[in-house]
This record gives C-alpha cells, structure tokens and sequence, in this order.
C-alpha cells in the first residue's frame, strides 16, 4: 500500500511539473511574441495586445495574471489612447499584486503606472491615496519607497502645494540616511533646496545648501553620480544668485559648473549597478544637463549684458535640443526650449532685431498650445515678453495691456517687479495719462524702502525708473541723485546695461543743463558700453546727443560723424520696425486673454507710429 501510495504521489508530481512545464512554455511564447511586436520597427501595438490578452483564457496563476496585466496597462498607457482600458489593466494588477506575498515589483510599478493615468486624467484625488498607500507598504523596499517619495512630492509640485512636497522630501532624506544611502539623501535634499529657492525660504535654503555640499564632496561613489550631484548643487547656487542680479558675484560657481559638466561628457556611463537598491537613481541624463549648463549661462549672459556670448549659448543649447526631441518627448525639453527662447527674445529686442524677436515669440505661443500646464507655467512671461516688444514698436496702449494681463496671471515675486518697472517706465512716456496709477506703482517698487523682492538687478533697475521719472518731471537734482545709486548699484554686479542707460540719460541730464564736458564724460563711455553689448537703443539715444554735443561745442567733424552715426542707427531700426509691424504675427498685440492664438492674419503694412524712432 505505502508503495502504490508513493507512487502515485510521484505520478501526480509529475503531472503537476508537465503541467507547470506547458504552462511556463505557453506563457513564455506568448511573452515572446508579445515583446518582438512590442519591439518591432514600427512597433506593431495591436498584435502584441493580442498576445497578452491571450494569456488570460488559459487561467494563469496569480503571478502571471498581475504580471500581464501590468504589461497590458503599460503598453496601453504609453502607446495608445485607450487610457479607460489602460486603467482597467493597471488597477488589476494593483489590486492582485497586493494579496501576493514578495510581489513588490509588480505591486509597486502598477501603482506607480496607475497614479501616472490619474494626473494624466486630472484625477489627482484619486492618485494622492493610490501612492500614500504604496509609500506606506513599500518601506522594505528602498528602491520603491524612494521613487513612489519623489512621484508623490512631485506631484505637490506640480499643484503648487510646496509645503507638502518639501515634507515629503524631508522624509526621504531621512529614510535614504537610515538605510545607508548618502547619494540618495543629497538627491532629496537638492529637491527640497530647489523647492525651498521656489518659495522665496533663503533663511532655510543657505544651511541645507551647506549640507549638500558637505554630502556631495564626501561621497565616493560612481564617478558620473557624483558629477550629476555636483552640477544639481551648483545649478541650485547659480540660479539663486542670478534670481538675486548678483550677476558678477555668480562668476566662480558658473565657472565650476561650466568645468564639471566638461568633466562628465568626458566620464563613460558605468554598467556596474549601485550594491544599495536606493542608489538606483539618476538626477538627469548627461545630454539634459549640458542643456541646462548652456541655460543658466544664457541667463548669466542676458543679465550682464554680453548679448552676442548668450545669442553663441543659445544657438548651441537650441541645437542639442532638436536633436533631443527627435528620440526623447521628455516634457522637461520643451521647458527648456521655451525658457532659452524667452531670454533670446528679450536680447534681440535690445539688439535691434524685432521682427526676428517677434517671430520667436509665435514660436513659444506653438509651444505652449502643445501643453496646457506649459501655458500655464509661462502665460505670464509670454504676455511680458509681448509688453517689452509693444514698447519697442511704439505701441504703448497695447504694452499697458500686455503688462496689465501679465501681472493679473503671476504671483512670482521677482517677475511681479520686473513687470511693474516696465509699466510705470511705459506710464512715464505717456506723460500725464496715468498719473495717479503711476504714482502707486512707483511706491510698490521703491528702491529707498520696503522693495518687494531682494533682488540687486531688479532694485537697481527700480532707482533707475525713478531717476527717469524725476527726469521728466524736470526735477534734475533728484534724478542725478537715483541715476548714481543706479550706477553704484549696476558696477558693483557688472549689470552693464543699466550703466549704459543710466549713464546716457546722466548725459542728457547735464546737456539740459548745460554742462557740456560732465555730458560728454557719461555719454562717451554709454556709447562705447552700448556698442559693446550690443544696445541698438541706448547707440541711437548716445549717438544723439553726440551729434548734439558737438555742435554746440563747434566740434563740427565730430558733430557730422556723430549724425552720421545716428542717421545709420535710425535706418536700421526704422527698417526692422517696418518689417516686425508688416508680419501676421504683429497681431499677437491684441491678444490679452485665454490660450494663444492659433493662426495670424496677414496685415497691409504697419500701423504703429515710427516717430519714436527718428
């Protein structure tokens, strides 16, 4: 009996192997077939939902059925529009993968996945539980808790709820420090250091900004990790000075930062994976942060004035960006390309190229009619951006506009500023119109006391408008008195066109008042500055008063070659006017409210005065 028993324990042993044999081999056929039309080139989607979907009639074990689902709810997710099947698939296999035990990367990946489908569908309430619940069971897995920590601070961020996203980060330092993980400690720590430099906390920011050093310079790790961590940590440094003008005080960092993403294009990605699960983690790919390295030397270049050095940056970062989007659709690219299009537009207004400047902002509009929370994110500098060019084309009624929508769209302190000196310097050439708003703006904004934002450019940039303001009221003693605490203010960060416009308008202070050799003394040196920026304005304004200069002090050559000078600076820009005012994008103008236009009807000729430019 015992042997008759034994044996047919062993005969049904075998069957159960055979059976789990021609299961394993059924299911791996069809995974096979499902990955090479997966794969394919075009990948042949159809098919290999097919294949998965033929798994389910055989009845697979628990493992196989939340697997498969899985698969289906990813390939469905990211290579189709079926977002509801998407769903279906994703939340079975979270809810499968959770009743079994060891299951953890096709548990944690479907919630990950699933909470992805909800923002995308604006249901975010249903994803915040959906990843809390994952974070909370997922603590024995340091890969996952971290990820699913970094998913759901992320999308704090991106509700604007900063708070709770630094909490969070907060809580993933810690964990990273406990389960033995520095490289991922600094990663949380720099994100909440950037979240901290977004919310304007510098009294928070400058003692975790002396951690991350700390951490960073101490880990001996993979060579390219580190290098990554060192380009976060000077790209948060950089960034906080250029928020605060300190244009010249930035220099050291964005050398460093300049020599180290050197230094890792140079470095060969290591295959050799991290020995700690937590470690699993890359900042940005290489070829992102070289992008980002040109940006912010773009936006040094812009604030200080080298102009043709940040039009060589952008032309390279612009450029590595095309190439980029043709393999990557990572949205963080198109907030490149738009943030570097935002500052070379603001530079070839101040070169003199309108209608080029024009063109680049129908670029951006394209842009962000491709991504709603890319509007959203940039609406108030895309009207900014329409103002100043408003303002270069003589259209000072539309200017207001522009600024007036622009500051109804942004609670960004420093953009709030910038925004507020264009308009009150806009009121101040339309003489007694808008005295009395004016005069608001131009106490929200004073320099003496109270100025709203710490910045040194921006600060500098308000004493100016006053200076100028107190200029045309005829109040001369008072506007040199702004004029030089500009200039101080200017030379100390190396912000060379507020001491090219301040000095002209110095000159033409003292010309009025006739002290011809204090005028010639600023004006000469505004014009050497101004060509070497270059400032097509503050040239014409400085060739002017040249010519003027001159004349009155029976310099006849210099006075004709000064004239000359200004009738060349006039017929350039009176040319670009033309052709900016002639394009169908002129009429972005008008635009003030909702999402930007699609198309542009094509005008007769220009509508806005040129005696502006004469």
């Amino acid at each position: 009996m015992a042997a008759q028993a034994a044996a047919a324990a062993a005969q049904a042993a075998a069957a159960q192997a055979a059976q789990a044999e021609a299961a394993e081999s059924w299911y791996l056929a069809l995974l096979g077939f499902a990955e090479h039309f997966r794969t394919s080139s075009p990948p042949k989607i159809r098919l290999c939902v097919h294949c998965l979907q033929a798994v389910f009639p055989f009845k697979p074990p628990q493992r196989i059925e939340a697997r498969t689902h899985l698969q289906l709810g990813s390939v469905l997710y990211h290579h189709t529009k079926n977002s509801e099947q998407a769903r279906s698939h994703l939340e079975k296999a979270w809810l499968i993968s959770q009743q079994i035990p060891q299951f953890e990367d096709v548990k944690f990946e479907a919630a990950s996945l699933l909470s992805e489908l909800y923002c995308q569908e604006n249901s975010v309430d249903a994803a915040k539980p959906l990843l809390r619940k994952a974070i909370q069971i997922s603590q024995q897995t340091p890969y996952w808790h971290c990820r699913l920590l970094f998913q759901l601070a992320q999308l704090h961020t991106l509700e604007k709820d900063l708070v709770s996203a630094c909490d969070l980060l907060g809580v993933g330092a810690e964990y990273a420090r406990v389960v033995g993980s520095e490289y991922t400690r600094a990663l949380f720590l720099l994100s909440k250091g950037m979240l901290l430099l977004m919310e304007r906390k510098l009294q928070e920011v400058h003692p975790l900004l002396t951690l991350c050093g700390q951490i960073v310079e101490n880990w001996q790790g993979n060579p390219i990790q580190k290098e990554s961590l060192r380009v976060f940590f000077l790209v948060l440094q950089v960034t906080h000075y250029l928020d605060a003008g300190q244009v010249k005080s930035v220099k050291p960092c964005l050398k460093q930062l300049q020599q180290c993403i050197q230094t890792i294009s140079t470095l060969h990605d290591d295959e050799i994976l991290p020995s700690n699960p937590a470690d699993l983690f890359h900042w940005l790919p290489k070829e992102h942060m070289c992008v980002l390295v040109y940006l912010v030397t773009v936006m040094h270049s812009m604030q200080a004035g080298y102009l043709e050095k940040a039009q060589k940056y952008t032309d390279k970062a612009l450029m590595q960006l095309e190439k980029l989007k043709m393999l990557d659709c990572s949205p963080i690219l198109s907030s490149f390309q738009v943030i570097l299009l935002e500052h070379i537009i603001m530079c070839r207004l101040v070169t003199g190229h309108k209608a080029t400047a024009l063109q680049e902002i129908s670029q951006v509009c394209q842009l962000c009619q491709q991504s709603p929370r890319l509007f959203s994110n940039h609406a108030a500098q895309l009207h900014t951006l329409l103002g100043l060019y408003c303002v270069s084309v003589n259209c000072m009624d539309n200017a207001e506009a522009q600024f007036t929508t622009a500051l109804r769209l942004t609670n960004h302190q420093e953009l709030w500023a910038f925004i507020v000196t264009n308009l009150a310097s806009v009121y101040i050439r339309e003489g007694n119109r808008h005295q009395e708003v004016l005069y608001s703006l131009l106490e929200r904004i004073n320099p003496d006391h109270s100025f709203p934002v710490s910045s040194h450019c921006l600060r500098a940039a308000a004493f100016y408008v006053r200076g100028l303001f107190s200029f045309f009221q005829g109040r001369y003693n008072e506007a040199k008195r702004f004029l030089r605490e500009t200039l101080k203010m200017s030379n100390a960060e190396d912000l060379n066109r507020l001491t090219a416009c301040s000095l002209v308008l110095l000159g033409h202070i003292f010309y009025v008042l006739g002290n011809h050799r204090e005028s010639n003394n600023m004006v000469v040196p505004a014009m050497q500055l101004a060509s070497k920026i270059p400032d097509m304005s503050v040239q014409l304004w400085s060739s002017a008063l040249l010519r003027d200069l001159n004349k009155a002090c029976g310099n006849a050559m210099d006075a004709h070659e000064a004239a000359q000078m200004h009738q060349n600076f006039s017929q350039q820009l009176l040319q670009d006017h033309i052709e900016a005012c002639s394009l169908p994008e002129h009429n972005l103008i008008t635009w003030t409210d909702g999402p930007p236009p699609v198309q542009f009807q094509a005008q007769n000729g220009p509508n806005t005065s040129l005696a502006s430019l004469l």
